[in-house]
């Protein structure tokens, strides 16, 4: 039976069936789940919403009578290193990383690991090309650089890592699926050394597109059918590089080879399903699309962060729906380097994130889509301003031919 109650009626073991109004109003990127975290609990109870329908055949009802529920702000998640999840059964945990210092703060030095990263990645991956074998050695440190940077701010080096050329597309990618591995893997509550092997797999998950043809790799054009063909073989070429390499753990095998598998058996190679895919496997899944369709090619320019998430929330059977929500609130609904509409009509884009509160991001507001023209800029942070002002929608760039480079007024760092 479908009932709608109001925000804090809810409890633990209510099946939640809608949410109404637009899914970029409320934490959640589905619109129906079980109720099973006091996190969600106390996030929806806080919601600016009115009223929420449950589906009492699949949960708990408003009228059982159950024993007293410790106070929702007061229940503590132990933030302990567990061991992974069974692939079956993925069940996302309290993040262990937060914000320590602001995405301003955290570019110059971001953009150093960036540099630094890039090289080591282009000579590793260079040589691997010419034949010589890959010292697993040389990547560790670059894992553990990005992994310092992404602990001290999650969006900093994930966004630059977004402004790439087509001459460094593949290394660039690299390097930013390994800070999306990371983070997303201290979002799932994942041990340190897992973590560690998640950046690693992140890093090389595509060392195998160096037994393809330079000429197909980098081709500016629609692929044809047998050139596609040969960039689909990087998945076990992949594997069969990092197979012989000494020191290389299950997760970065793992990954090179299932990366491309979806939920739905509609993936390459082998049209793995659910539970036959890893977790490792599925969480470089979500950050190899992530990142590839973020980021500017020769054949397309890049969609923006928070569209993208939109449309990766709307592709059934691609992703494991825990791992893709683990991945949302790592990143943001709105993640840093979106362009976002706000109420107001301003137009802004997203530099930096609050940790736990997915839509109060911190706004960098300079252009008016009232009268498509620029406005003095200005940084709003949506969690403490009483300004009234919030996110309406993402904005379309393409619409605003006013609009000056969004790349150029995200790494501003004046306000004039």
């Amino acid at each position: 039976m479908l009932k709608r109650i109001a925000p804090d009626q809810l409890r633990l073991g209510m099946y939640v069936q809608e949410i109404p109004g637009p899914w970029m109003n409320h934490p959640f990127w589905r619109g129906s789940f079980k109720l099973e975290k006091y996190e969600d609990l106390k996030t929806l109870r806080s919601a600016k919403i009115d009223e929420i329908l449950i589906d009492t055949t699949k949960g708990r009802d408003i009228i059982v009578e159950d024993a007293p529920m410790p106070a929702v702000d007061t229940v503590e998640t132990s933030t302990a290193a567990t061991p992974s999840p069974a692939p079956e059964a993925v069940k996302p945990r309290q993040a262990k990383i937060s914000v320590q210092v602001g995405a301003e703060q955290e570019r110059v030095q971001a953009a150093r690991v960036l540099t630094g990263s890039k090289k080591a990645i282009m000579t590793m991956f260079n040589e691997t090309r010419m034949g010589k074998a890959l010292d697993v050695r040389q990547a560790m440190p670059v894992v553990q650089e990005i992994t310092a940077s992404v602990s001290r701010n999650r969006g900093a080096l994930i966004s630059l890592a977004r402004l790439k050329t087509s001459d460094d597309y593949t290394y660039m990618h690299s390097v930013a699926v390994c800070a999306l591995m990371i983070a997303l893997g201290h979002q799932l509550g994942l041990s340190p050394e897992e973590t560690r092997q998640a950046g690693l797999a992140g890093l090389l998950h595509d060392i195998g597109k160096m037994a393809v043809p330079a000429d197909i790799l980098n081709k500016p054009g629609k692929l044809t059918d047998d050139e596609f063909t040969s960039i689909k073989k990087h998945a076990q070429a992949g594997h069969a590089i990092l197979r012989g390499v000494d020191g290389i753990g299950d997760a970065a095998l793992d990954v090179s080879l299932h990366h491309h598998e979806k939920i739905d058996g509609s993936g390459y190679p082998f049209n793995l399903k659910g539970s036959q895919i890893s977790l490792m496997a599925k969480m470089g899944a979500v950050c190899d699309v992530y990142d590839a369709i973020t980021s500017n090619r020769p054949y397309k320019p890049g969609w923006e962060p928070g569209h993208s998430i939109k449309r990766m929330a709307n592709n059934q059977g691609h992703f494991e729906e825990s791992v893709l929500e683990a991945f949302i609130k790592s990143v943001g609904i709105f993640p840093t380097g979106s362009c976002v509409l706000m109420h107001s009509g301003k137009v802004g884009i997203v530099i930096d994130q609050h940790p736990g509160s997915l839509l109060t991001p911190k706004v960098k507001v300079f252009f008016s889509a009232t009268t498509m023209s620029m406005l003095p800029i200005e940084i709003i942070d949506l969690a403490t301003t009483r300004s009234g002002d919030k996110i309406a929608s993402y904005a379309d760039p393409s619409k605003m031919p006013n609009l000056p480079n969004l790349e150029t007024i995200w790494a501003s760092s004046g306000l004039n």
